[in-house]
């Protein structure tokens, strides 16, 4: 029975060095280069470690088995080193880069490696004797600076574990395999216990079976897993992995936050379970607009090639929040077009006007007449006009600052107060509360008014209220032709004498406060035009 028993151990110990050899020879299909290296020096340790402890029990003699414990024991010291560049490496850590720590490291490793050799001249690190039990072996009794450097060592791995589990509880993913893996690497240190304090079981190292199993989990079984793991906690955003013809394969948290349909949809074609993201892949357009928790954000979607050691298997899609940079680009292609409606007023709109005072005041001087000097100070007068509303467009146009809770009611009669309009009527058909900048809204408010006494005469009505998601400015005056409406908020357009700025002031102005204006028929009255903004949030 014991010949089963020691045979059983035996195994064990040589069956992990021949995983970990197996592993080296599969490590290479890991794709990142550090965490590759990290694998590689961890599984070489730990097969030194493992076959060490075989050759211990089945070397003659006392001094050779000795002696190859003895290289176990530095093998293991080793292995603590390639476990931590393992972890800093996979979880993205900077650890095994900083020429501090790898000098320390190097320094640690060679003064514990000279304390464990040199133990046949000091003899305080361990001790042997023959024992009986389970069966016949040269049983090792541990002293203080063994025990003070195991302490160290498992502090040490303990950082790693830290390393380790952080990222697996960061990731949103599916992590459940690689937690028991890795959980399987630190249980061997129960039986590191049970050996030095009990005659149960031989006092031998068991931290290399555990880091055997660890590495045929992941290297044959869990390696896409292991490394979509990494993947997913370098970038920190929705992430999801496709097989070659586009069937959702693995999905994070952030992913199924953003697009429900991908909740337990392993297997499913992406384009039915998230068909906004599909249709942005390989597409000329990868910003993605999505309305979420009543705001809308911008993301931008990416696909890289996901392999397999040389072979591709999938891909791995990548949905990054963008909204301030696409904020901030919309912002300057506002800008942009301000500017350019700018200069065709000032190249096209001031030129006129300045013409025409020029050559009356030529005439003035030749004719001595005083009429061509009043026609002058009308097209001056006009001039003084465009560049006031130039300017006031170009104030309208900034980004608004600190909002305040307004009514519709009290900015709409504040507005109508400064309107010149005797015999025009002004009703409220309706109030409504908002957040917005309210000196704004005023002067929205008034250029409306303005727009609708010039075309509508001073006996037109103003009616003012609210809708769903906004509110409206109407009049009974002539209305709008539908094919003039899209060319109505263009800077300079006007079918009358005005500066053609008013409504091209309304628009910025609510562009600025991110709502929507659109124009239609008066719902009051035969006739009439109608604006109304949408995108507004009322108050409840």
């Amino acid at each position: 029975m014991t010949g089963l028993v020691f045979a059983g151990y035996v195994a064990v110990f040589a069956a992990a060095a021949l995983a970990c050899l197996a592993g080296l020879a599969r490590v290479g299909d890991v794709e990142d280069p550090d965490t590759r290296r990290g694998l590689a020096g961890l599984l070489a340790t730990s097969g030194g470690w493992a076959a060490a402890q075989a050759g211990f029990l089945v070397v003659p003699g006392a001094d050779l088995k000795v002696a190859v414990y003895t290289a176990g024991l530095v093998f293991g010291m080793a292995t603590v080193g390639a476990w931590l560049y393992f972890c800093s490496a996979y979880t993205g850590r900077s650890f095994h880069y900083d020429p501090t720590v790898r000098r320390l490291a190097v320094a640690v490793f060679l003064v514990v490696a000279a304390v464990k050799l040199t133990n046949p001249v000091h003899g305080y690190y361990f001790g042997v004797q023959q024992a009986a039990a389970p069966f016949p072996h040269l049983a090792v009794d541990h002293y203080v600076l063994h025990w003070v450097v195991m302490g160290a060592a498992y502090a040490l791995a303990a950082v790693g574990y830290f390393m380790l589990f952080e990222l697996l509880g960061q990731t949103g993913y599916d992590t459940r395999p690689l937690y028991a893996l890795v959980g399987v690497t630190g249980l061997p240190v129960a039986l590191d216990v049970v050996g030095a304090s009990t005659t149960l079981i031989p006092a031998l190292s068991y931290e290399s079976v555990g880091v055997a199993a660890f590495a045929v989990g992941v290297l044959f079984v869990f390696l896409d897993r292991f490394q979509a793991v990494q993947l997913a906690g370098d970038v920190g955003d929705a992430v999801v992995f496709l097989t070659e013809d586009g069937a959702v394969r693995h999905t994070n948290e952030r992913a199924r936050e953003l697009f429900p349909g991908l909740a337990d949809a392993t297997g499913a074609p992406l384009a039915d379970v998230a068909p906004e993201v599909a249709a942005r892949l390989g597409g000329d357009r990868d910003v993605l607009a999505l309305d979420r928790d009543g705001e809308r954000r911008y993301f931008h979607v990416a696909a890289t090639p996901f392999t397999f050691g040389r072979t591709r298997v999938g891909r791995m899609v990548v949905v990054t929040d963008v909204t301030s940079e696409e904020d901030a680009r919309r912002q300057i292609r506002r800008q942009n077009e301000r500017l350019g409606q700018f200069a065709s007023v000032v190249s096209h709109d001031l030129r006129n006007p300045l013409n025409v005072a020029a050559g009356r005041v030529d005439l003035a001087r030749e004719q001595r007449d005083d009429e061509h000097l009043e026609a002058a100070a009308r097209a001056l007068a006009r001039m003084e006009q465009i560049i006031e509303g130039v300017l006031m467009l170009a104030r309208e146009g900034e980004d608004i600052g600190e909002l305040s809770r307004v009514s519709l009611t009290a900015l709409a009669e504040q507005a109508w107060a400064s309107v010149a309009a005797e015999g025009a009527t002004h009703v409220v058909d309706a109030d409504a509360a908002f957040d917005a900048d309210a000196d704004r809204v005023v002067q929205l408010l008034e250029n409306l008014y303005r727009n609708s006494v010039e075309h509508g005469g001073t006996a037109v009505t103003v009616r003012v209220g609210a809708l769903e998601d906004g509110f409206y400015v109407e009049d009974d005056g002539p209305g709008i032709p539908a094919d003039l409406r899209d060319d109505i908020f263009d800077v300079g357009y006007t079918t009358s004498d005005g500066t053609g700025l008013g409504l091209s002031i309304v628009e910025t102005i609510a562009s600025a406060h991110g709502w929507e204006v659109a124009v239609t028929d008066a719902e009051h009255g035969e006739s009439g035009a109608r604006f109304e903004f949408t995108g507004v949030d009322l108050a409840e």
